[in-house]
């Protein structure tokens, strides 16, 4: 009987090291396109998503963030303007391209001081014990091979009394929609990544990846599973993204 194991990719099982090598590829390729793509994908609504994660999350001045799968800095910009330049936030991402497209758009910002990188994978993160305030995953989460693993990572940077955000896409709650959701998710997608990114296959992959993601209700689970305490989410777009928290207490 063989060890071999596999997960998913999108709708394709693929062994566990072969899943890190495609996500890897896939924002390889779409990275100098990502924010354009994400403001076309989203009508431009992501960035309220964001700025609504960044007001659940309670981040004050002088506090420590943990930006997980920071990708272009959009939610590494917001929480700087909260916690000062005597605070800290450092996006993080396993991809070198994303993470450098990141580093230099927040340059050009303007943004030079409390700011930190690091190329990091989240299921073994480089971080001694307690030493974030609050940590947020935006959109990356469902592209983790190990997310419990991941969740516990999370839950051991955080200092008591921290908090973990998770901004990601989840379960559509309006059933009547579904139809045109699915339409809008495989075909429109597909094309708009092949005619703006040249890449169609990646945002393809991203559709099925959203199906394979937990909802809401196991999500929620998941968290409380890792250690974190008063977990709850908010549901945005009827449920299309939704941003769940936890607190480590």
């Amino acid at each position: 009987m063989s060890d071999f194991k596999t997960t998913h990719f999108g709708y394709q099982q693929v062994p566990e090291q072969e899943k890190e090598r495609r996500v890897g590829a896939v924002f390889d390729s779409v990275a100098d396109r990502y924010d354009l793509m994400n403001d076309l994908m989203a009508f431009g609504l992501h960035r309220l998503w964001k700025r609504f994660t960044r007001g659940v999350s309670g981040v004050r001045e002088g506090q420590r963030v943990l930006d997980l799968a920071g990708g272009t800095g959009d939610l590494t910009r917001l929480f700087h303007e909260r916690t000062g330049f005597g605070g800290q936030v450092v996006l993080a991402d396993i991809n070198r391209a994303m993470l450098g497209h990141g580093r230099r758009k927040l340059i050009d910002q303007g943004l030079l001081h409390g700011l930190d990188y690091a190329q990091v994978n989240a299921e073994a993160l480089p971080f001694a014990d307690r030493s974030f305030d609050v940590v947020v995953i935006g959109f990356g989460l469902r592209n983790v091979t190990h997310k419990d693993q991941a969740l516990a990572e999370m839950y051991r940077v955080l200092k008591p009394g921290g908090r973990v955000l998770i901004l990601e896409f989840s379960k559509l709650r309006q059933e009547a929609l579904r139809p045109l959701y699915d339409l809008y998710s495989f075909k429109v997608l597909p094309w708009l990544g092949q005619h703006v990114a040249g890449d169609a296959d990646s945002y393809r992959y991203l559709a099925e990846s959203i199906r394979r993601h937990p909802d809401q209700e196991h999500l929620a689970e998941m968290l409380s599973e890792a250690g974190f305490e008063n977990c709850d989410w908010f549901n945005l777009a009827l449920g299309v993204v939704a941003v769940h928290r936890g607190f480590r207490l």
